[in-house]
């Protein structure tokens, strides 16, 4: 039995195409500069982000830690929606590396302006610690691979900039965001200082995310990659697969926003399935399992036993993802797996 692994969009393999890129990629010491393969990739992403500079990094929880000692001092606040990456899976990274703390807003994971001006604190009160920065995702993992309307994101930035506070883009799956909706990487990423972007999600490599902004605050975030061990030598390998990815594996991303579409109409209705297809936006899918039946962690058992790997998100909650990995046909097996397991019939 074939296994079809929907755990993650980060499971994917380089194809073999993308492996011949890599084994063949000119390389260099790139803590001198020196490596050209990833010198290209980070002046490519910055160009497609609208921004001065970038810094291609080992993972996207560096990008955001990263981010955050940049444009953050220790006891500042930040402002984030529910249940952000940078709150819930790096393994509490920000207190420990960059002692801040988080204001929750919102609902989804998205927010708006007016909830952005109530939740704003004063940086002279002596008793409020000051708010410095705030994090869009976009999409966001948690709310189910829902993408933040832009017009709202201006429109904090406006309500942001009188305020003196920064803003940054935890853009791991903005690709998605641009194929989804149409619109140019460089307007997407526009209003914030910082814009980070992952390679090995949708995009398919083995590794890697890059940081943009400009000159200056990109100067900063070299350093503090050295800081936090990430400093990269021959790093071209890598940066060759997300060079090829640019070129080839960003318009097949709306094959996996159809596929998750797919999945999503076929698990609405299901018994035991609470479930809003209006949160698939891009490729995630997240369901919650009624009281009375399994929890998560049991659903996700017994459907690995039927070859289908799913994640269990919380006590009653799953999310599957889909990728280029994944083809309609594997699709098409897993939600009849998933339909089978509600109905009693696997």
């Amino acid at each position: 039995m074939q296994l079809i692994d929907l755990r993650s969009d980060t499971v994917t393999k380089p194809s073999s195409a993308m492996r011949a890129v890599m084994a063949q990629a000119p390389v260099g010491d790139d803590q001198y500069g020196d490596d050209p393969s990833t010198n290209a990739l980070e002046e490519r992403i910055a160009a497609l982000l609208g921004k001065d500079d970038a810094i291609f990094v080992p993972s996207g929880t560096m990008t955001n830690q990263i981010a955050l000692k940049v444009l953050t001092r220790p006891g500042d606040d930040v402002i984030v929606g529910t249940e952000p990456h940078i709150v819930w899976h790096e393994a509490g990274a920000s207190a420990a590396n960059a002692g801040v703390q988080f204001t929750v807003i919102g609902e989804g994971g998205l927010f708006t302006a007016a909830e952005i001006t109530a939740n704003l604190k004063p940086r002279d009160h002596f008793v409020f610690p000051p708010t410095t920065l705030i994090v869009v995702e976009n999409t966001h993992n948690r709310g189910g691979g829902v993408i933040f309307p832009q017009s709202e994101i201006d429109a904090i930035a406006e309500v942001a900039s009188q305020a003196g506070v920064a803003m940054y883009l935890d853009g791991a799956r903005l690709f998605n965001v641009a194929v989804a909706t149409g619109a140019d990487l460089a307007t997407l990423a526009r209003p914030f200082e910082l814009v980070s972007v992952a390679l090995s999600k949708g995009l398919g490599c083995p590794m890697g995310s890059v940081l943009a902004g400009s000159s200056a605050t990109i100067a900063a975030a070299r350093r503090i990659r050295r800081m936090f061990g990430g400093a990269l030598r021959q790093s071209g390998i890598m940066a060759a697969a997300g060079l090829y990815a640019l070129d080839n594996n960003i318009d097949r991303l709306a094959e996996d926003h159809a596929n998750a579409q797919l999945i999503a109409a076929r698990i609405q209705g299901l018994p035991g399935v609470r479930f809003d297809p209006a949160t698939v936006h891009t490729n995630i899918v997240i369901f919650r399992l009624e009281e009375g039946g399994d929890d998560a962690v049991s659903f996700v058992e017994r459907a690995s036993r039927q070859g289908l790997l799913l994640s269990a998100f919380a006590e009653r909650t799953v999310r599957l993802a889909t990728h280029l990995d994944a083809d309609r046909a594997d699709c098409e097996r897993a939600v009849g797996i998933i339909a089978d397991l509600c109905t009693g019939k696997a």
